[in-house]
Formats: structure tokens, sequence, C-alpha cells
């Protein structure tokens, strides 16, 4: 998708701090923190939202988690918790597009979110 962000991202258009990236998958660090960590883990493949995924994509969104518990551990915030939140829509604050999952930690969260 040309005007995407994240697709951008993907394609090395776009600079971001990667912090993982395998053949599937990209992380990097979120340009506007809402906590001490905060990283944005995304497919490679563009897909818009959760609600346009299709059974060909329930691996790589299995492996956005386990690669999000991944870098919680590296971060070293794995036993004090995380947070993966995944916004769908406009609703729900969905500011890019292209499926993406928040890993957010390093600070208490309250519940209920938003």
């Amino acid at each position: 998708m040309p005007d995407c962000l994240f697709c951008q991202i993907v394609e090395g258009k776009i600079p971001a701090k990667k912090v993982y990236e395998d053949d599937d998958v990209v992380a990097f660090d979120d340009i506007q923190p809402q906590a001490p960590v905060h990283v944005l883990v995304i497919p490679k493949k563009h897909v818009a939202t959760l609600n346009d995924l299709s059974p060909q994509d329930d691996a790589v969104a299995g492996k956005l988690f386990r690669v999000a518990a991944q870098l919680a551990k590296q971060r070293g915030i794995a036993d004090r918790g995380w947070r993966a939140t995944v916004n769908v829509n406009r609703d729900a604050h969905q500011l890019v597009f292209h499926v993406h999952l928040h890993l957010m930690g390093g600070r208490p969260f309250g519940w209920p979110p938003g």
C-alpha cells in the first residue's frame, strides 16, 4: 500500500528505530511513547485492521504477540507486567490503518483503559 506509513517503514522508505525484524514482522519504538517502553509490532503484509484478517493471516497474527512477549523480556518488563493493545478503527483511536500491536510497559497501568 504506497500511502501507508507502516508499509513505508517496512520498505525502508521512512526511518524507524527497529528493534526486531524477520520475514513476517517488524517492531520499532513508537515515536510518541505512552510508557517508558512503547514498541509497535506490525506484520510486513499490509492488513488495514483486525477486521480484515483472513485465515491465511493466523500465523502472523499470533507471531505479533510472541514477538511482543520476547521484546518485553528483552526490555526487562516481562515479570512486572506489560500491556498489548490493538486499536481497531477510529472509535478505538486507530490512527494508522495497518494492523499494529502496541507493547507498553515500564509503569503501572490503570483499569479500565481509555
